[in-house]
């Protein structure tokens, strides 16, 4: 899609309550500062728009097509913003996020040996991320790889506490992924998903917390920190507690000189954000709570139901998977949902995750894929990508939306003024 400097469209509801980033000058790019103040889509934006059913959101979204286009905090870089295509929670992801328009890029930490936060999405993954198992310090792991024998497969589980900070950084990002039917540590490393790609996995820069920080505060973006669960016992070799990893993060970004109305502090665990909202009000107001304990029909109704006391116990913003705030109305149309009428009627915001993490939509709504399970039904083609942004953004009004390949949500939040 042709992006020209030309004056960005502003739609009818650039009231979403999401503030514009700061203007700052163009300036060749260095490692050091490079503020981009217009963003690159490329070609997926218009590939979902062509791809859509007629009528008014297409021609819509159609007339956006030689917009000059803006970094939006609407657009939410989740592990990095373009691990679509690049290693996630990679330096390459979060450049690739940044410059296709994330105005939050988001960094989920896990803690090492020598207690230091480094970007993972979960702290055992290792295996799955990096290439570990192929270097000297698989034997480190968990479980070093065991290959696979008969109808036995391959394993492995490698996690950031096995291993120090400086050991961390020396290993390659990749894609995510493994092949179960591996007998060589190397052959354990493929497995990328066939819609996924890994001409951009040479060889991803790993990160620690303080380098995510300084990266994106060098491009004048914000922040947004996730505290993953642990996966060892706490208090981690016996007296580094829950409270102390909580605490750690406000304490980087305090260090850094990062203002906390730049950041969202993330965690799936209540106890986290309670405990960010007492120590830390500054930070706890903006923190984020992520929800997923409706999974299921039957635990639906008590996931919204907790919504009552989230409010009550002073959370601000919730931020639940894309299928709990949708189901399918006549005629196969995105309608919003019991939780995400109970949370606007409560006043909480509403942050969702996260698209384009799915594939081809027909295959993942035929799959019975979690992002869309609520409506699969309805969802034929990748074009639908669009018909459910556009319910999460004008009928819902979610504050923002992650996404693995950022450009995809930046373009629709140009194309209504959402900023």
């Amino acid at each position: 899609m042709h992006v020209k400097k030309a004056s960005v469209f502003v739609g009818a509801f650039a009231s979403a309550g999401v503030s514009a980033l700061p203007g700052a000058a163009w300036q060749y790019p260095t490692q050091q500062q490079q503020h981009f103040r217009f963003a690159e889509l490329g070609p997926r934006p218009e590939f979902l728009v062509n791809d859509m059913d007629e009528g008014w959101l297409k021609d819509k979204l159609l007339s956006c097509a030689d917009m000059e286009a803006r970094p939006t905090k609407f657009s939410i870089g989740h592990r990095g913003g373009a691990c679509l295509q690049f290693p996630e929670e990679s330096r390459q992801s979060i450049e690739a996020g940044t410059r296709m328009g994330a105005g939050i890029l988001e960094c989920d930490v896990a803690f090492t040996s020598d207690r230091q936060l480094v970007c993972r999405h979960d702290q055992c993954d290792l295996h799955t991320t990096t290439n570990i198992v192929a270097t000297e310090l698989g034997a480190k792991c968990t479980t070093p790889f065991t290959p696979a024998s008969g109808d036995t497969p391959a394993t492995a589980n490698c996690c950031t506490s096995d291993i120090t900070l400086a050991e961390f950084k020396t290993l390659c990002g990749k894609m995510d992924g493994f092949n179960a039917s591996a007998t060589t540590p190397e052959d354990f490393l493929h497995g990328t998903p066939g819609w996924r790609t890994d001409l951009y996995a040479t060889c991803g820069t790993v990160l620690s917390h303080k380098d995510f920080l300084t990266l994106v505060d060098s491009r004048g973006r914000d922040f947004t920190t996730e505290l993953k669960e642990p996966r060892v016992p706490m208090p981690f070799q016996g007296n580094y507690t829950q409270e102390e990893y909580a605490q750690q993060v406000i304490k980087e970004y305090r260090a850094a000189g990062i203002d906390p109305s730049r950041v969202w502090l993330q965690s799936f665990s209540f106890a986290d954000v309670a405990y960010w909202l007492r120590a830390d009000p500054a930070f706890g107001k903006q923190a984020i709570l992520l929800d997923e304990s409706g999974d299921s029909p039957e635990l639906f109704p008590g996931a919204v139901a907790n919504l009552s006391f989230y409010k009550e116990a002073g959370v601000q913003i919730v931020a639940p998977p894309l299928s709990y705030l949708v189901t399918l109305g006549e005629g196969d149309e995105y309608i919003p949902s019991s939780y995400a009428t109970t949370a606007k009627k409560l006043g909480l915001k509403i942050i969702t995750w996260s698209l384009e993490r799915s594939g081809p939509l027909a295959q993942a709504a035929a799959s019975g894929d979690y992002y869309w399970a609520t409506v699969a039904n309805g969802t034929h083609k990748d074009g639908d990508m669009y018909r459910l942004v556009d319910v999460l953004a004008r009928e819902i009004g979610v504050q923002g939306i992650f996404s693995d390949w950022s450009a995809t949500v930046t373009y629709y939040a140009n194309c209504f003024g959402l900023f």
